[in-house]
């Protein structure tokens, strides 16, 4: 007999995670699948940043950026170890956006909703320190305002974690290959072998939505996906500070330029249709020449293409409204729930970004209250992800150093950085095996395999961890021929 769950969440991106964690803590029975890896695709292929989207305001998105600018504050909360606050630098170029239009836009992003933990926004001089370094001297204006980092695949992770803590099944690598309504629930065959029963489903396939929904569901839907793809690149420093700069780029879009893993940069993003297998992107080499550029314009030293020590992309699943411009496409969500006769429903997530992962999930279970009447409250919004219940997160890393004296201080700090306080779980009795480079240990290595899902060499050097862009290729495989075993 099929084993009966209240939810099927079908993909293992932040938004699926975010869901299945809701539900758990609400009182369901959930069971999430992953075809891939967690957060394999469009989740930690990001800018990795939590904002309010500043840009979004020229295009008159008011409830999307007050519910993200709101959203920061949660996440700072409840996400400490894994999100920073940062102050984003705009270079202020007349030709390009007036000042007026800069202050009205600031003056929204810091009114639009309440803070209280991120300061607001000012002017400030960028030809004297702290914001001159690496900048054209000739730029002596800006902005100075406040969004945050995050780690995006460590994100999802965390949100998985939690939710199997509360009772929810969580299979990677593991398709949904059909599934079909029957007596009032849903059947599903998955690619192990199972078959499980649902009372309702959730289709949170990010890129393969629609596929999802009209070939493993057998639902017709007229909502439309519009796949875009946004390219990052990774350089070596580019400047001094830990400071992010926002940069006008003559096609009125913007780009960011982010301090990314101590010893580089991080500059993105694109903004181009794409028709290319969703599971598959690359950043060519016209989008990694656009991206020099664009933040060329800017400083004294125009980097190269052949800096770049890393490029990736993500295909984001927008929701198509029609607009001929894929950087005007709204980033909002829409949330479209399907049932028959009142009874099996299946909940499509429509868009979205990963900054509003979590109200995203409130409003899906919002949406699915009715199908179950013994469904509890709203509860994300104030309980830490695990690693995270700490009061402040620097007094929370000092005990863990002072229990693990022995453990070398890189070490420790990247254990911290990705775990929080779950990192006296990784280390245990501090013996750590193998060193493989970068601060990756075998101890935290066969952590990630046996209580996060990890399967291969990619899964820990490049989301559970991003000790990979540290490594030579000797050391990552090395990873690989162990995690081969």
């Amino acid at each position: 007999m099929e084993v009966i769950h209240d939810l099927l969440v079908i993909g293992g991106g932040i938004n699926g995670a975010g869901i299945a964690r809701d539900a758990a803590g609400r009182g369901l029975a959930v069971m999430l699948v992953e075809r891939a890896d967690l957060a394999a695709a469009t989740s930690s292929s990001s800018s990795k940043l939590i904002h309010g989207g500043l840009r979004y305001l020229e295009h008159f998105e008011f409830r999307l950026v007050a519910e993200a600018l709101a959203e920061r504050e949660i996440m700072l909360r409840i996400a400490g170890h894994l999100t920073w606050p940062t102050r984003f630098v705009a270079p202020h170029v007349p030709e390009l956006r007036p000042r007026w239009m800069i202050r009205t836009g600031l003056f929204l992003y810091d009114h639009l909703a309440r803070r209280s933990l991120l300061p607001g926004s000012q002017a400030v001089r960028l030809d004297r320190p702290p914001y001159a370094s690496g900048l054209r001297p000739e730029l002596k204006h800006g902005f100075v305002y406040s969004d945050c980092r995050v780690d995006d695949a460590r994100l999802v992770v965390a949100n998985a974690l939690d939710a199997a803590g509360r009772g929810a099944r969580v299979l990677v690598n593991t398709a949904c290959v059909s599934a079909r309504r029957a007596q009032g629930v849903w059947l599903a065959e998955l690619s192990n072998g199972e078959r499980v029963q649902a009372r309702a489903v959730v289709n949170a396939a990010g890129p393969w939505v629609k596929e999802v929904l009209n070939q493993h569901l057998g639902e017709t839907t007229r909502d439309a996906v519009r796949l875009v793809k946004g390219s990052h690149i990774v350089l070596p420093r580019l400047y001094d500070g830990e400071h992010a700069f926002i940069l006008q780029n003559d096609d009125r879009r913007v780009v960011f330029m982010i301090p990314f893993e101590e010893r580089f940069t991080l500059v993105g993003t694109t903004d181009i249709d794409y028709d290319g297998d969703p599971a598959a992107p690359s950043a060519t080499d016209a989008e990694v020449d656009y991206l020099c550029r664009a933040v060329g314009r800017y400083l004294a030293r125009v980097p190269t293409a052949s800096e770049v020590v890393w490029r990736y992309s993500g295909v984001r699943p927008l929701y198509d409204d029609g607009s001929a411009d894929p950087s005007a496409i709204t980033r909002d969500y829409t949330l479209r729930v399907d049932d028959a006769a009142g009874a099996a429903p299946v909940l499509s997530v429509f868009g979205g970004k990963i900054t509003t992962y979590r109200r995203l999930a409130e409003n899906a279970l919002e949406k699915l209250a009715p199908y179950f009447p013994a469904l509890k409250p709203a509860w994300t919004a104030q309980a830490p992800l695990p690693g995270s219940d700490f009061i402040e997160r620097e007094a929370a890393k000092r005990d863990l150093l002072q229990r693990y004296p022995q453990v070398p201080a890189n070490v420790m700090q990247g254990i911290f950085r990705r775990h929080g306080t779950l990192a006296a779980k990784v280390l245990g009795d501090g013996r750590l095996g193998e060193h493989y480079g970068a601060g990756l240990t075998e101890r935290e290595v066969a952590y990630c395999m046996d209580h996060e899902w990890a399967r291969c060499a990619d899964d820990v050097l490049w989301r559970r961890t991003k000790c990979g862009l540290h490594m030579t290729e000797a050391q990552r495989s090395r990873v690989a021929q162990v995690l081969g075993r």
